[in-house]
């Protein structure tokens, strides 16, 4: 039993079960806000009630409720716009506000054999061993005042 509490209590758990509660409460507001305003709109603009789920046709006497169907294309569609630009696109410029990219680190080069990150100077690999360019800048030679000669 102290195993099972311990399971129960860790956080991946925990969050689990709120993600999930809170997610069907959010679905339930989703599902109301498409079935109360958005659903009538598209009833207006095909000239219907918005409610496609009667619609159907027979073909040698077997009914085909494409209906159904429709109206649940519709509410997908309309559901993934509402969710994408009331929730992702917010959440996404609040990432950008409170958690902006990292530059790469100047120190360090990707690998083209493994795409390891290994430090810029190194001349091989540390993980797959192969050989690597070294692009590393030389010191420039200090220029010498003409008045000491240059020796050859």
């Amino acid at each position: 039993m102290k195993g099972f509490r311990s399971f129960l209590l860790r956080g991946n758990v925990v969050d689990l079960a709120v993600g999930i509660v809170i997610g069907a409460a959010f679905t339930a507001v989703v599902n109301g806000f498409v079935t109360a305003f958005l659903t009538p709109i598209v009833g207006l603009v095909t000239h219907s009630t918005g409610d496609f789920t009667k619609k159907n046709f027979s073909v040698s006497g077997v009914t085909f409720p494409y209906g159904a169907l429709v109206s649940a294309l519709i509410s997908f569609v309309l559901i993934s716009i509402v969710v994408y630009y009331f929730v992702v696109m917010p959440i996404n410029r609040l990432h950008e506000r409170f958690f902006p990219a990292k530059e790469p680190d100047a120190h360090t080069k990707d690998c083209p054999e493994c795409l390891s990150t290994v430090p810029a100077a190194a001349t091989r690999c540390s993980f797959c061993t192969i050989p690597l360019t070294v692009a590393v800048e030389m010191p420039k030679q200090q220029q010498y005042p003409e008045q000491y000669p240059k020796q050859y």
